[in-house]
């Protein structure tokens, strides 16, 4: 079992970036994804990283805005987010899955294990 907590979210102007920590209590063997969702929305996964190398997913609406990365002495996954849209308000969740890959972590949306989001507000 890991644990996963995420910080970072707050408030930020449209054009702005956040960086999002997801602190975990071990990165072996475990793909971490990015998930969101916001109000009445249905929970979408973002940006996924394997366990194993740098292989990385992003969905479209993301892609080219947000980074994926992870620093494995520190056992911490991040999302860069940059040029952010009100659309991009939601909470944000981290999530592991063991010997995951990224792409099909993020669209089957399927993990072991949670944390308990952090939220990002992108107003003026």
């Amino acid at each position: 079992q890991v644990q996963l907590v995420e910080s970072g979210g707050g408030l930020v102007q449209p054009g702005g970036s956040l960086r999002l920590s997801c602190a975990a209590s071990t990165l072996d063997d475990y793909a971490i994804g990015w998930f969101r969702q916001a109000p009445g929305k249905e929970r979408e996964g973002i940006s996924c990283i394997s366990s194993r190398d740098d292989s990385t997913y992003y969905t479209d609406s993301v892609k080219g805005r947000f980074t994926i990365s992870r620093d494995s002495a520190a056992n911490t996954v991040y999302l860069q987010m940059n040029s952010l849209k009100p659309e991009d308000t939601a909470v944000y969740y981290c999530a592991a899955a063991l010997y995951g890959r990224p792409m099909a972590m993020c669209v089957a949306k399927i993990a072991g294990s949670w944390g308990q989001g952090t939220e990002v507000t992108v107003s003026s």
